[in-house]
């Protein structure tokens, strides 16, 4: 899904106990960490993400599809895909589900050779992963031809 100039993606990175946040610029080329959020009930949930969704001027979402290694799909996934479902009952956005395999080791990496602290990783790893999980989403739909 393509987006105006001028709208922004919120790519979402859905953890068991936190849900990693990433916001693409307005001109679709750069995501960047947004926030964690700490998951509570979906209501509260929803709720947090309906008024970051309002404040930052969101029209999608990308949301990280826990997809095996080998290609198929276990609870996890389910889990992501009934979490859009209700999610899209109370935000009326497109909402993509992008392969999210190995953003995680991917980040980790990446600050294991920044050289930072166990502490420091653990408080960056899931809005990082969001990051990354949104930003491979945007060189996709910009490597697309227009419609």
């Amino acid at each position: 899904m393509r987006l105006s100039p001028g709208q922004r993606y919120l790519g979402l990175d859905l953890g068991t106990k936190t849900i990693g946040l990433a916001l693409s610029d307005a001109g679709h080329r750069i995501a960047s960490p947004y926030a964690t959020i700490a998951r509570k009930k979906f209501s509260a949930d929803a709720a947090e993400l309906g008024r970051i969704i309002a404040r930052e001027g969101v029209a999608a979402l990308v949301l990280g599809l826990p997809v095996n290694m080998d290609g198929t799909e276990g609870p996890r996934c389910q889990a992501t895909r009934a979490f859009a479902r209700n999610l899209a009952q109370l935000q009326p956005l497109p909402v993509a589900l992008w392969d999210e395999r190995m953003s995680s080791v991917a980040v980790e990496r990446m600050m294991v050779e920044a050289d930072l602290s166990r502490a420091r990783r653990a408080e960056l790893v899931d809005k990082l992963a969001a990051s990354y999980i949104l930003q491979s989403y945007l060189d996709w739909v910009g490597s697309q031809p227009a419609a």
